[in-house]
């Protein structure tokens, strides 16, 4: 038999992640592949023909 608080419980923990871990996750994904083209540009300078 599940332990009392059980689902209650699992629904807290996917609150949590999907409202405040995953979010932040998403974020630093999206700020950490701008960094990652803006170092690119900024050692072979700007795309396009010269």
């Amino acid at each position: 038999m599940p332990a009392r608080g059980g689902r209650a419980r699992e629904l807290l923990t996917f609150l949590a992640l999907a409202v405040l871990i995953w979010p932040f996750i998403a974020v630093g994904v999206v700020a950490g592949w701008g960094f990652l083209v803006w170092m690119y540009y900024a050692f072979t300078g700007p795309p396009g023909p010269v």
